[in-house]
């Protein structure tokens, strides 16, 4: 995953990660709320200026080619005033990104609230490339209903992992058998 604001030096960076790594895709974090991030115009920094994001995007997806995918993950916003991301979403698309993921939060919500799943279902129905949801997945059941409730291509669980590292075992069975571990 990389972040930054120069998409010719992150394209560059992402070529020589494949050469180094050999990644099964890389990813571009249009998301990260962290101050040391957004303060050097990276992660979500870039939600509000939507030109530049365009441009890494871009950048990046033009420099490896067909190499392997480039995905982006973005926030639903920069904050509840500024809710962008099925317009983000398009220009993601427009720039060569094969899937994005959402965190259904704004910038300024940080980690707190509620995740915002009616926006990452609008932007899932808006671009034809898979969208994949985040935010408040906690069990299998968060994510049955997830899955059952929008049209995302795929839900992805994160913070819950770091206090339950079984959650995709659990998940996994959930979806299988309909029964809690």
């Amino acid at each position: 995953q990389l972040f930054g604001a120069d998409g010719e030096r992150m394209g560059e960076a992402a070529k020589k990660i494949i050469d180094w790594k050999r990644p099964d895709f890389i990813d571009i974090n249009f998301g990260c709320p962290v101050n040391k991030v957004v303060a050097k115009n990276g992660g979500s920094s870039l939600l509000k200026d939507c030109p530049l994001l365009a441009d890494v995007a871009s950048g990046v997806a033009k420099a490896i080619g067909d190499q392997v995918p480039v995905t982006a993950k973005i926030r639903i916003g920069w904050d509840l005033e500024n809710i962008n991301a099925p317009e983000v979403c398009h220009i993601l698309e427009d720039s060569g990104m094969q899937a994005i993921s959402i965190h259904g939060r704004t910038r300024s919500q940080g980690y707190g609230g509620d995740a915002n799943w009616e926006v990452i279902d609008e932007c899932s129905r808006a671009v034809s490339i898979p969208v994949i949801g985040n935010g408040d997945i906690a069990s299998g059941a968060d994510l049955q209903r997830r899955k059952e409730e929008t049209n995302v291509s795929g839900v992805m669980i994160g913070r819950a992992a770091m206090q339950n590292p079984w959650i995709f075992r659990e998940a996994k069975h959930y979806l299988q058998t309909g029964e809690v571990l």
